[in-house]
């Protein structure tokens, strides 16, 4: 006799300073593993399995992602069980809302606009309390045309360049819907610096470390070492230029999962 089934769409958030990353890897502790352990302590050993809508790499944070939770019995008070898992996760790792959806969403190939943000400042040493979501460039970055090359990256682009390791046969070609280099209003704290900045990254899909990428190249065009030239280059068609700066983890953040 087939078994029903039932289906339930969790936003959560966490931060991933300790964590190697989202997806499970042996004798790593990662929130994919983290999560799947409170579930299975909450839900006593019974039938569960877990999608996540965007895996992020280790110590990348997320203000607000998404889990699919497929069960065999139907939980019968979402407001307990969205109680009670917080109760029992870590304490860098909170569940925002819980919705029961039916067979056909699927979390992987439903439509959806991720947004990302990267948090930096530069020219100082920051408090150390900040390393977890902001990256400290000590040195001074022109940050007025920081703010025009990302504007460069905004539309559809060749993002070959900034994929890693990427090879011949993947789709690169990809639309960022928005992309803005704004001061940082969103995130503060007591032991923040001054003056800080935000990346902000909008798009319906993004290739590995992408966004840190285009960080990366954004901090050497504030340093000097490349041109707005060289990122319109980067981004064409045909080109073979090699993006060879990864950003730091730390200061990207999943901002927000919307889906259509």
């Amino acid at each position: 006799m087939f078994d029903k089934r039932y289906y339930y769409l969790i936003k959560i958030q966490y931060l991933g300073y300790r964590f190697h990353g989202w997806q499970k890897q042996p004798n790593l502790k990662t929130l994919h593993l983290m999560v799947d352990r409170t579930f299975n302590y909450i839900l006593e050993g019974k039938y569960f399995k877990t999608l996540v809508a965007g895996r992020t790499d280790a110590m990348v944070s997320a203000n607000e992602t998404a889990i699919e939770l497929f069960l065999k019995h139907e939980i019968d008070d979402k407001d307990y069980f969205l109680k009670w898992f917080n109760y029992n996760l870590p304490q860098d790792v909170r569940a925002l809302s819980i919705e029961e959806v039916d067979k056909e969403f699927n979390i992987i190939q439903h439509p959806k606009v991720k947004e990302y943000i990267y948090l930096f400042a530069h020219g100082e040493k920051c408090h150390p309390f900040c390393a977890p979501i902001l990256t400290t460039i000590l040195d001074e970055l022109d940050i007025d045309v920081m703010i025009k090359g990302a504007k460069l990256f905004q539309g559809e682009h060749n993002f070959k360049s900034y994929c890693y390791k990427a090879t011949g046969n993947g789709l690169y070609t990809r639309t960022i819907e928005s992309c803005e280099l704004i001061e940082n209003k969103e995130y503060t704290a007591s032991f923040f610096p001054k003056n800080t900045y935000m990346l902000r990254v909008r798009g319906e899909g993004f290739g590995r470390n992408q966004i840190r990428l285009m960080m990366g190249a954004l901090i050497k065009l504030g340093k000097g070492e490349i041109t707005l030239d060289d990122i319109t280059a980067s981004l064409q068609e045909d080109s073979d230029i090699a993006i060879d700066y990864i950003a730091p983890a730390s200061g990207l953040i999943l901002n927000k999962m919307l889906f259509k």
